[in-house]
């Protein structure tokens, strides 16, 4: 998750409001009037509370004939929470992934043609994050780039552009969200080349 997402997340969440309707909701789901009767609110201030929550995506509604029910998605507040946790494991990196600068050389040296693609992906967890880190150094820092776009960059190296893009969101070197990938903060990688 990128550092404005996860700061953007303790901002909404940090209201005593929205934590009641968090609360709320996670006993089941609830349409606004409830949601208002039971905090003593008017129903104006439960759409905006609720509102802000749906932007950062905890919050869901579906409705059913004329009623609007709110939901609370579990995982993804999980998720979210937890993701402070992460950056701080992702930012001291753990002494079985520290590489060497010659060894990422000698990697990248056995893992890469002399044409620049890829031979194979490392099955090794240490190498396979070498590879990673080397192959996207040609992305933008601060650039919102397509899914077709970084197939495109990603097939210059080896074909099977979805394990590689898929590893990137994965191992914190890029955040993906509607279809759209952006390079994180270096700040948030396991390793750098």
């Amino acid at each position: 998750m990128q550092l404005d997402k996860v700061v953007n997340f303790h901002k909404v969440v940090g209201d005593p409001t929205r934590i009641r309707i968090i609360s709320l909701l996670k006993q089941g789901p609830l349409h606004g009037q409830a949601i208002a009767n039971k905090l003593g609110l008017k129903p104006p201030t439960i759409t905006h509370h609720v509102a802000k929550l749906k932007q950062i995506g905890i919050v869901y509604q579906r409705r059913d004939k004329n009623t609007i029910y709110f939901y609370l998605d579990q995982k993804k507040l999980e998720y979210s929470a937890n993701a402070i946790l992460q950056l701080g494991e992702v930012t001291n990196v753990r002494p079985e992934m520290s590489v060497e600068d010659k060894d990422k050389l000698s990697i990248v040296k056995n893992f890469f043609a002399p044409d620049g693609t890829l031979k194979q992906i490392p099955s090794q967890r240490k190498k396979k994050l070498v590879v990673l880190a080397y192959m996207i150094r040609g992305i933008e820092t601060g650039k919102l780039y397509e899914e077709k776009e970084i197939n495109e960059y990603i097939k210059q190296f080896h074909e099977d552009y979805a394990t590689i893009r898929r590893e990137w969101v994965m191992n914190h070197f890029m955040y993906r969200e509607n279809n759209q990938y952006e390079l994180n903060p270096k700040e948030m990688w396991p390793i750098e080349f």
